[in-house]
């Protein structure tokens, strides 16, 4: 292929995905008001620094900031939180590591509720049978606020894989699909039962520098009354 096709065909790829991505979103967001007239939609962008310290080792740390986009049968923007967090990831070998991380969340500045405090521990398995990368992880967290502390448990399977060829090159896509769910338990309450599901696409800019954009749909706290809650989701992801 002509290198002036090939950056057509990668032109039509980014267009259709992302409206495709556009026509889903107002799809589910038409349901859901439809259904029950409470989805609650959000724009999240985030921006991570990744570094491989040695072999074993590797830091991460992200700013992410959440906007409202719809909520109440209105359209806005206004933020309701920004959060810092770090990790710090122990690998084993290059399918299975471990993670700790801590996140703080500021919430106080923008809205009536408390600010967070979270810790988190993690294990990560990986495996590439072919172009397909498979993932799985299971996570614990404790989200401390001035209120109580919520101890919640996630498992996340992941799938991505280059969109180009059978491995992913500088300027090349990747696609990226998740599926989570979540348990949380605080006392006093009946435990909260969460599930999500997210898509995005990638771009591999540089060696140093990617780009992610995509959508989450969440279904929180469905074993008693359910909210349904849509993500539009971009992230710059620099490795040092």
């Amino acid at each position: 292929m002509l290198p002036w096709q090939e950056l057509l065909s990668k032109a039509r790829m980014i267009t259709s995905y992302i409206r495709n991505c556009i026509a889903f979103a107002i799809f589910l967001s038409s349901f859901s008001v439809r259904s029950q007239n409470d989805l609650v939609a959000f724009f999240e962008p985030s921006f991570a620094v990744n570094h491989k310290v040695n072999d074993s080792y590797k830091v991460n740390f992200a700013t992410v900031a959440r906007n409202y986009m719809y909520r109440d049968e209105e359209a806005e923007f206004t933020m309701r939180h920004l959060q810092l967090v770090h990790f710090s990831t122990f690998s084993f070998n290059s399918n299975h590591s471990v993670s700790g991380g801590i996140m703080y969340r500021f919430r106080e500045n923008f809205e009536d509720r408390s600010n967070e405090l979270r810790f988190t521990q993690q294990y990560n398995y990986a495996h590439r049978p072919n172009i397909l990368r498979f993932g799985h992880r299971l996570r614990t967290e404790q989200r401390i606020t001035t209120n109580n502390t919520v101890h919640r448990f996630r498992y996340r399977f992941t799938i991505d894989f280059p969109l180009l060829g059978e491995k992913l090159d500088i300027g090349e896509p990747y696609f990226v699909a998740n599926v989570e769910s979540l348990l949380s338990v605080v006392k006093a309450n009946a435990p909260q039962i969460d599930q999500r599901f997210t898509s995005q696409i990638g771009w591999q800019w540089s060696t140093s520098l990617k780009f992610q954009t995509g959508l989450e749909y969440r279904f929180e706290n469905y074993n008693q009354s359910t909210q349904e809650i849509l993500f539009v989701l971009t992230s710059v992801i620099l490795k040092l």
